[in-house]
């Protein structure tokens, strides 16, 4: 199938569920996302900071660039000026400097905490009361140019989909936890990114506003 099926095929998957279909683009060439542009696609995810600051200055200026991967504080000021919304922020000290980059910008810019649910070493992210801590420390109320938007995590890759399920359905829990007991302004629990390829119809069915799509849409990665 083309990309521009493949976009329909998960556009019609999707419908009916609460999720919006980031696809993730990254290392692909500027003409896959063209065609998937083209199919009306407006959300793409990219892993690599020098990647996307490339494709965003080449390709169409309405495109919403997600950050999907391990961020460092070091890199935050190259996608500050554009950036749609960061998907992984996994500690403090990331929030600190997202927010001193943003300011420069005069932009606030959304970001995500990346939650640990999984069970394996490999993954990043932050635990459920490390999550807790972030959201009611006074270091938080004092960024003016973020706002946590949601919660974001990965589950466990395994053949175990009841595993994968509690995974996905710990994690709404803590959002809706969060969304009823967190009152900062800078905290506006609406997005929920949870579910890729393998696994994103649990994740729907489990409250995802958000899934991550790649090889099933572009075909295998250029590595």
């Amino acid at each position: 199938m083309s990309i521009k099926e493949n976009i329909e095929h998960f556009r019609q998957k999707l419908d009916g569920t609460n999720a919006k279909l980031v696809a993730v683009s990254k290392t692909k060439p500027n003409e896959d996302l063209i065609e998937a542009y083209e199919a009306g696609q407006r959300d793409f995810g990219e892993n690599k900071v020098q990647d996307l600051t490339r494709k965003s200055e080449e390709l169409p200026k309405d495109i919403n660039w997600h950050f999907i991967g391990h961020l460092q504080r070091n890199k935050v000021k190259y996608i500050a000026p554009f950036i749609h919304l960061i998907h992984a922020v996994d500690s403090e000290r990331l929030l600190v400097e997202i927010n001193k980059q943003a300011a420069k910008h005069n932009r606030i810019i959304e970001c995500l905490l990346q939650v640990f649910i999984a069970d394996e070493e490999t993954k990043f992210g932050l635990s459920a009361n490390e999550i807790k801590e972030l959201v009611e420390s006074d270091t938080l109320k004092e960024l003016n140019n973020i706002r946590i938007t949601g919660l974001m995590g990965m589950a466990t890759n395994t053949n175990n989909l009841d595993q994968v399920r509690s995974e996905f359905a710990g994690l709404k829990q803590l959002f809706e936890d969060l969304k009823s007991n967190t009152s900062s302004a800078n905290i506006e629990m609406k997005d929920l990114s949870m579910g890729m390829t393998g696994d994103f119809e649990i994740a729907c069915e489990e409250g995802s506003t958000m899934v991550r799509i790649g090889s099933a849409i572009f075909g295998a990665r250029n590595y």
